[in-house]
């Protein structure tokens, strides 16, 4: 047929289908923006509307909104002709190689929650024949784009622990749109979609504060030295309002400590709980002053800290304060094994992630797209750090 006799939205949809099957475009690049594609081919902003509805329809491209468009690669439907199946692109060289990988993304490996998760995945993803490949994100948004687009074409499929930020990370979304296997833990995208893993963080908080009100306690405070304001600290926080409203308290603002944050790479030595902190420290000054007389720290690094400040201001635990950490920070130390906490089956939920991501790797190739979150129930473990509220 004479190209010009086609029409307009036609001709840009076929001068894209033909660079993506030759390779000059290739997946997750970046085409021209509307305003360019009209200038290109001189037409109106309709017509490369048109073309470009067309092409995410059939599955050669895809748009994040407020980003752009971006090439999705060769459609499933396409790859029965010869000419396509010769260009498309290649697979992962795991897969060529007759080998099984995944990768998993992570942001540090600094507490026993990490080790134990991890843990859970290298067991789960040893009994199915798969190597793990671990890449570290520091807790960097931008690290946390560039390991994603590093691993992708090299593994079967991806375990995220994302990373938290206000704007999504467009790599992760990216993933959703080309129907890559892959799988969150411990934290969800709100309002998208995805397969997520995780523990019933609102439920978590509940337990805490129920323990800690039958034992008398009711100026209970809540504390996180958490740099961001997570997906996973903003439902433990309003757990924590939702059990104290079911007690008919009012929430005093003064009790949630989330404004600071503390060094804790002294933590993996044996003293850690006798390590100094500064005396200056907001942290400090609240605990000295006995402002509360229950803590419940949102991780476990932050709750070894609020027993080193007890320890320095001359406050008893449990007598004087109660503490409440979420997970056990670790088995090696005999004094660290002791805190009241809330166990959040992060071994489970490492192996829980494998199973679902290798369910995804497996219906990968399906036109119905099916998501599952998987929420584990959290367990409070009573230990040495809670007790009766002290009488005054």
């Amino acid at each position: 047929m004479n190209q010009e006799r086609e029409p307009l939205y036609i001709q840009i949809q076929n001068h894209f289908k033909e660079r993506i099957i030759d390779r000059t475009l290739v997946e997750d690049q970046k085409i021209p923006t509307e305003k360019e594609l009209m200038d290109e081919f001189g037409v109106s902003r309709i017509t490369v509307v048109n073309a470009l509805v067309e092409l995410a329809k059939d599955g050669w491209i895809y748009r994040i909104p407020g980003r752009g468009t971006y090439v999705k690669g060769i459609p499933e439907s396409q790859m029965n002709d010869k000419s396509a199946a010769a260009a498309s692109p290649a697979e992962p060289e795991s897969r060529r190689a007759g080998g099984m990988h995944i990768g998993l993304v992570f942001p540090t490996l600094e507490d026993y929650f990490a080790v134990r998760l991890i843990r859970g995945i290298t067991d789960e993803l040893e009994s199915q024949g798969y190597s793990l490949h671990i890449m570290l994100t520091n807790n960097s948004k931008e690290k946390e784009k560039e390991v994603i687009r590093e691993l992708k074409p090299t593994v079967d499929g991806l375990i995220i622990f994302p990373v938290d930020a206000e704007v999504y990370n467009e790599e992760i979304i990216a993933l959703k749109m080309q129907n890559y296997p892959f799988v969150l833990i411990d934290r969800h995208l709100p309002g998208v979609e995805t397969n997520v893993v995780s523990s019933d963080s609102g439920r978590a908080s509940m337990l805490a504060v129920e323990h800690l009100w039958e034992l008398g306690h009711r100026n209970i405070a809540i504390c996180t030295d958490s740099p961001m304001m997570t997906v996973s600290v903003d439902e433990r926080i309003q757990g924590y309002f939702d059990a104290l409203k079911q007690k008919g308290a009012l929430i005093n603002p003064a009790l949630i400590l989330n404004d600071f944050e503390l060094d804790s790479s002294h933590l993996n030595r044996p003293d850690a709980p006798a390590a100094a902190i500064d005396a200056g420290h907001p942290l400090y000054r609240f605990i000295q002053n006995r402002m509360a007389t229950a803590y419940i720290a949102l991780n476990c690094s932050l709750g070894v800290q609020i027993l080193s400040i007890a320890r320095q201001v001359g406050l008893k635990v449990p007598e004087d304060i109660s503490v409440v950490t979420f997970d056990n920070p670790t088995p090696l130390f005999e004094e660290l094994s002791l805190l009241t906490h809330i166990d959040q089956s992060e071994y489970k939920m490492g192996a829980e992630a494998v199973k679902l991501l290798l369910q995804a790797i497996d219906n990968a190739g399906s036109q119905r797209r099916e998501f599952k979150k998987i929420v584990l129930e959290p367990r409070l473990v009573v230990c040495k750090t809670s007790g009766p509220a002290a009488t005054v």
